[in-house]
């Protein structure tokens, strides 16, 4: 078991936050033991307290794995407590937007092993996917490692470089808040025509969320899906005439709307 090398040598885990409560309930799940697993977190929760991992208590001599998920704007003060660590044979694994491995290498050592991820919300249920790519001092071991540590909360996928990082930003990283607003516009679209605030936002919700998991289960692609639902000169056909327009409905919304994310991200990284 991958894993195994956490529960015998430690990790550390920088803030928990949403996405390290999520990611530490995936590793404890998972059989890592709670004694194996050392938290910093200032303001930590009666659920945090409760697991039995060493709460606040300064880090292990040479954990297998230190693992940042505090806000971008934090790591900068954060970081110090983990500079030791560095250019060493701990790995360094990352789920910060927007911090680049090359400020990680500045603040930590040219040599330390940087895993940098992007996961994102739906971990919290067990259903995120997170993309990852590493620095030149990550073997393949370690690679192996963080990816099942990721896989803790959902699935993984593996990308050519760290360029590609702010185009799955746009897609996966920000992309909940897209389908969540899609319920929003479409509960209030359902009520202009005639539906009750109440039950439009039910009908939408479980419409988007009944669609995800169909799309989850089912081996067809989405296009299949798409044309599975679709009778020629029905209602839904109607629908489609109007978000498939090349000009006004959503492919190039969308793709104005996930390069805008992938820009900022860039932005950022800066």
């Amino acid at each position: 078991m991958t894993l195994d090398r956490v529960a015998r040598d430690g990790l550390v885990l920088l803030g928990c936050g949403k996405m390290g409560t999520a990611l530490l309930t995936g590793w404890l799940a998972a059989g890592v033991p709670p004694d194996s697993v050392w938290v910093i977190e200032p303001n930590p929760t009666d659920w945090l307290k409760g697991t039995g991992v060493h709460l606040n208590q300064g880090v292990p001599a040479s954990p297998a794995v230190a693992l940042l998920a505090v806000k971008p704007q934090m790591m900068g003060a954060a970081l110090p407590a983990l500079q030791a660590l560095g250019n060493g044979k701990t790995l360094f694994v990352s789920i910060a937007a927007g911090t680049t491995i090359a400020s990680f290498e500045a603040a930590l050592g040219d040599r330390t092993p940087i895993v940098r991820t992007m996961p994102n919300t739906p971990s919290m249920v067990g259903r995120g996917i997170t993309a990852i790519c590493r620095n030149a001092h990550v073997p393949d071991a370690d690679f192996a490692l963080a990816r099942a540590l990721m896989a803790a909360v959902g699935q993984v996928v593996e990308l050519a470089g760290e360029h590609q990082i702010d185009a799955v930003t746009g897609v996966s990283g920000s992309g909940p808040a897209y389908v969540f607003h899609l319920i929003e516009a479409m509960a209030a679209a359902g009520e202009a025509e005639g539906l009750s605030p109440e039950v439009a936002m039910q009908l939408a919700r479980a419409t988007v969320c009944g669609a995800g998991e169909l799309a989850f289960q089912s081996p067809e692609t989405a296009a299949q899906l798409r044309v599975n639902v679709t009778s020629p000169g029905g209602t839904t056909a109607a629908a489609l005439a109007v978000l498939m327009d090349q000009a006004t409905g959503f492919p190039p919304l969308l793709k104005r709307a996930v390069k805008a994310a992938a820009d900022r991200g860039r932005e950022l990284g800066k």
